[in-house]
């Protein structure tokens, strides 16, 4: 159970007479970014207080007095929250959990082997992955191992577009015709390789390759591990998108208009109608899409799926999310969307445009840095946040650049505890009194709410940010606090506080798919 868990259920008992006030979707227990407001505070009060038109500090008065104190050392009252303070004993003891659970440090079950796919990065098989399309891959791989590690049943995905018109446009430009698009030294290579003459034979020859010997190459190298590849031509093998068509015709989700057929998705929250089969009898997008999230839910039986998308998409959510509806699977479909990145050099940007072959492909990115600076630093932006991915800073072997920061606290400790003959837990961790030791802790105890709250909001940035702050309390705990030398119970005490924090470290960087240098 999450230290904030155990507030929620010591409030619960002391407001028992008035639980409605504790399932009110409001009622928070958080950590406030002023310390001067405790290590966790709650709003109960303030809802209490309005449902039953009281005043806040008449009602959290109220509430304090039937908190048994327990874990706390105090707790006040502030403008109607109330403000609870941990017990040094309390903190000191979470080390012991922390130890025993090693591994397992933070995992729950909140998934209940509920199976979920995450689906991210697919980019269309008609170029090398490229920096631009390639935003996506950390943040579902680490959303994915988050998922995992909370109990979710995870299965990741890449979608091959390996059907449609970007493949004979594909063709056409090996084939250098007129109709040509995409340019590059790629599509030489390609050109030299596939002697077919019809442009979407040519395409469908390349988009394997492209798959195979770039992309799967580069995902490999980027650290990402897909249990699923699925091309959408096995869609149109089994006919799925009639059968969508069907389905939706049966509904009543159809009309004619204009030579052809028209999804009403405006009667399912779009914000305007779509079109599945056009006047030439060509399937559009959408319908492949449908039909391929039926494949997903009905025939595979995901009880949640979620989509990571590029910004350029998102025209084309509120069509899906309608098709999903339609075919019966409503709220189980969340798409998130990756804003655009940004590579910047000596303070000017690098320009990237597939088509122009003036793309910067991720095989350049990852050779220039290495897949943890890229992970890390990709993950640290928010995915609603346009992205500058700094060149210099992401090459500095120094404290200034955030991956080198946090790896170089997981070596230090590896280099201390090499030192020593071992470490138990018949320990006085009540030496543990110092404010670097005490802040330290705390925010090692934070470590399982983190995981929990990003595998609800997938808000996955915040990891990395907690990474660094471990790293940077850690760093001032070894600054201000000796350890290998001071006096056998204070050292030993110490000792069960650095192996507390490796294994929060360790925790966090194989979530990250990020390596664990010992040395640096």
């Amino acid at each position: 159970m999450t230290i904030r868990k155990q507030i929620k259920e010591i409030i619960k008992k002391a407001v028992s007479s008035y639980a409605e006030a504790t399932e009110d979707k409001n009622f928070t227990v958080e950590i406030p970014e002023n310390k001067e407001y405790g290590d966790y505070a709650t709003n109960v009060a303030l809802i209490l207080a309005k449902k039953e038109k009281r005043g806040p500090m008449e009602v959290a008065n109220e509430i304090r007095s039937k908190i048994d104190d327990g874990i706390f050392e105090k707790i006040d009252i502030v403008n109607g929250f109330i403000n609870f303070y941990f017990k040094p004993e309390f903190l000191q003891n979470q080390i012991k959990e922390i130890i025993k659970e090693n591994k397992n440090y933070g995992k729950t079950d909140i998934g209940k082997g509920k199976k979920v796919q995450v689906e991210f990065i697919s980019s269309n098989p008609t170029g090398p992955l490229t920096v631009a399309n390639g935003r996506g891959g950390p943040m579902g791989d680490v959303l994915a191992n988050i998922l995992n590690f909370v109990g979710y049943k995870i299965k990741k995905e890449f979608y091959v577009n390996n059907a449609g018109n970007q493949i004979a446009v594909l063709g056409h430009s090996i084939l250098k015709d007129d109709q040509a698009q995409y340019k590059g030294e790629y599509i030489d290579l390609l050109a030299d390789r596939i002697k077919e003459k019809d442009a979407y034979e040519v395409g469908q020859k390349a988009a394997e390759i492209i798959i195979d010997e770039m992309i799967k190459k580069t995902i490999d190298k980027f650290g990402i591990k897909y249990d699923e590849w699925f091309w959408e031509s096995n869609l149109h093998k089994k006919d799925l998108s009639e059968k969508i068509i069907k389905l939706l015709k049966d509904k009543n989700l159809l009309y004619e208009q204009d030579g052809a057929t028209w999804f009403k998705s405006s009667s399912l929250g779009d914000n305007r109608d779509r079109v599945l089969i056009k006047k030439d009898g060509l399937k559009t997008y959408l319908a492949s899409d449908i039909a391929y999230h039926y494949n997903k839910f009905k025939e595979r039986k995901f009880d949640k799926v979620i989509n990571i998308w590029g910004a350029d998409h998102h025209g084309d959510v509120p069509g899906l999310m309608a098709g999903v509806e339609a075919i019966g699977y409503k709220g189980q479909l969340e798409i998130i969307l990756q804003q655009f990145i940004t590579v910047i050099e000596k303070g000017k940007k690098i320009k990237m445009s597939k088509r122009l072959g003036t793309f910067i492909p991720m095989d350049d990115l990852l050779d220039a840095v290495g897949s943890d600076v890229v992970r890390f630093f990709f993950l640290m932006h928010s995915n609603d946040k346009q992205m500058d991915f700094d060149l210099d800073l992401a090459k500095e072997k120094s404290d200034k650049n955030p991956v080198y920061y946090v790896q170089y606290a997981y070596a230090r400790i590896n280099s201390i505890l090499r030192k020593t003959s071992g470490h138990n837990l018949n320990v006085k961790l009540e030496l543990l009194n110092h404010s670097a030791e005490i802040e330290l802790i705390k925010n090692l105890i934070a470590f399982p709410e983190i995981i929990e709250e990003i595998a609800k909001d997938y808000q996955v940035h915040r990891l990395p940010a907690y990474a660094m702050k471990v790293a940077s309390l850690f760093h001032r705990f070894y600054t201000e606090c000796h350890v290998l030398g001071e006096k056998k119970d204070l050292e030993k005490a110490r000792l069960a506080l650095i192996m507390a924090t490796k294994i929060v470290l360790e925790n966090i960087l194989n979530l990250m798919g990020i390596s664990k240098p010992e040395k640096m």
